[in-house]
């Protein structure tokens, strides 16, 4: 093709690296919350764009972006736990169906909220001053802001993994996650756990929100498009899974920033071949266990 170079497609590759890295703070969380509490939280996409909003208001109180930086996460976790313990926890035990239903009426909800809070028109979002300009990546050019973004994605991931595979806590999440009844047994408050993990994937997720917004704005619907992509990141990589959905998501932001150079017309349809082929090969998903949804 005229016009594309290798130094290009290196561009676009650190471009879809940037975009993956919010797939993969989404889709962490999503499953986080399936592979512990079963559940296919519809309203992911609505703490995406809460996460957005949140730090937007707390940058015109207080306007140091290092600041909102930690208290977004905290603040959307904390009303994920909320929402956890006073809508979800009563439909544990009546299948998956209800938590589902719950949670995709709680994104309209949260929806509307906002736009009564913010209005219904998007806003613009200006990237920290320390963060603004390019940094030499010796292909060329590239974005500070979206290093940044793939460094923290990183710490957070790091942080996550320390967090599951080196704590006591972290332990029960994965006991939890693989025989919630047997945690009961060894006397572990499992309600507990459910609600910092409800809590700790919405932050996540909120997280992510925060980090897009100076990337491409925030609006009330921005929750919707993303939710798509984190569940179709989700069921790549396979449900329940957190290195399947770290894996899926740069592939899934990878494949979709080099369609955007190579074949613009397929971009947006490229992560539905990539789920409809591993669906086919792999039905569970790149890590995930057979049956989990059965």
């Amino acid at each position: 093709m005229e016009g594309i170079t290798l130094e290009l497609v290196g561009l676009q590759l650190f471009t879809g690296l940037a975009l993956g890295a919010v797939y993969v703070l989404l889709a962490v969380g999503l499953s986080l919350i399936f592979g512990m509490l079963t559940i296919v939280n519809f309203a992911h996409g609505a703490f995406f764009m809460v996460g957005a909003y949140a730090g937007y208001a707390l940058y015109q109180v207080e306007p140091n972006f290092w600041l909102c930086l930690v208290l977004v996460p905290l603040v959307v976790g904390a009303l994920g736990m909320a929402v956890e313990r006073v809508l979800v926890r009563p439909l544990y035990g009546r299948g998956i169906d209800y938590p589902l239903l719950l949670t995709f009426g709680l994104a309209y909800v949260m929806v509307e909220l906002v736009r009564i809070a913010f209005g219904k028109q998007g806003l613009p979002v200006d990237t920290p001053e320390l963060l603004q300009g390019s940094a030499d990546i010796l292909i060329g050019q590239f974005p500070l802001y979206r290093l940044f973004v793939i460094g923290v994605t990183a710490a957070v991931l790091f942080g996550l993994w320390l967090f599951i595979e080196k704590t006591s806590f972290g332990l029960i999440v994965r006991a939890g996650a693989r025989d919630p009844q047997i945690v009961r047994i060894l006397g572990v408050d499992i309600a507990k756990v459910w609600l910092i993990v409800f809590g700790l994937g919405t932050g996540i997720a909120g997280l992510a929100g925060f980090l897009s917004a100076p990337m491409q704005g925030i609006s009330p619907e921005m929750g919707g498009p993303v939710l798509t992509v984190a569940f179709v990141v989700t069921v790549v990589g396979g449900m329940g899974s957190l290195v399947g959905a770290i894996v899926a998501g740069v592939l899934v932001g990878v494949v979709e920033s080099l369609a955007v150079l190579l074949f613009p017309e397929a971009a947006k349809v490229s992560m539905f071949v990539i789920m409809a082929v591993v669906l086919l090969v792999r039905p569970q998903g790149l890590f995930g266990r057979p049956g989990l949804m059965s």
